[in-house]
């Protein structure tokens, strides 16, 4: 029993990181991030296919609406917590411009939540999927 926990132990060497929960679990993801991106752009596509007519079609709109800016909050939220808790000073050397695309990337999704862009969506989804490959890169 020994052996196999050490072969595991050699194979599979733990590393510290600090979590977004100050456990610290050390669970960071950008998927989340990347998954509300893309649900804001459907829910932008989505709003402009809806053609007001009655109140059915009027509580759609509202509901994408409503989606539209929860997840583009979200997108901010998924990535502040990446940004502050997970990268650190060394990291900046595999992503020397980091600082400058997660404040693009958060500009973004403040734009979004203020008008019905798709191409400030597309943009959206764009920048978070670069930060999801700047994570990948620190963690290489």
């Amino acid at each position: 029993m020994y052996s196999i926990i050490k072969k595991l132990t050699e194979e599979f060497t733990p590393v510290t990181v600090h979590a977004h929960c100050d456990i610290p679990c050390g669970i960071y993801d950008p998927a989340g991030a990347v998954t509300a991106a893309k649900t804001v752009a459907r829910m932008v596509e989505l709003i402009g296919q809806i053609d007001v007519t009655d109140h059915a079609s009027r509580n759609k709109l509202v509901r994408c609406i409503t989606a539209k800016e929860e997840h583009a909050e979200l997108v901010k939220h998924e990535v502040q917590v990446i940004w502050s808790d997970y990268f650190k000073p060394e990291h900046l050397a595999k992503v020397p411009d980091l600082h400058d695309q997660v404040w693009k990337l958060l500009k973004l999704a403040s734009k979004n939540k203020q008008n019905v862009d798709p191409a400030a969506a597309a943009e959206l989804v764009a920048a978070t999927e670069a930060f999801a490959k700047s994570f990948a890169a620190s963690k290489a």
